[in-house]
């Protein structure tokens, strides 16, 4: 397809719509799996994070009896 000025380019042709709107729709599902990952790993993190204080304390327990 050739397009002659940047209007054309937007227009895509008849099927703007559809081209853009899929376009958005790919950017925002991408952006929500690098949101959601984040989010995942932060909460694994955390989960670990108190796994280890309690194994911390249940051993500095262990070794006060």
């Amino acid at each position: 397809m050739i397009w002659h000025n940047a209007a054309d380019f937007w227009a895509m042709g008849g099927y703007a719509v559809y081209v853009w709107g899929s376009v958005g729709v790919s950017v925002a599902l991408l952006a929500l799996e690098v949101l959601l990952t984040r989010w995942g790993r932060q909460q694994a993190l955390d989960r670990v994070c108190e796994a280890l204080q309690a194994g911390a304390l249940v051993q500095s327990a262990g070794d006060a009896s």
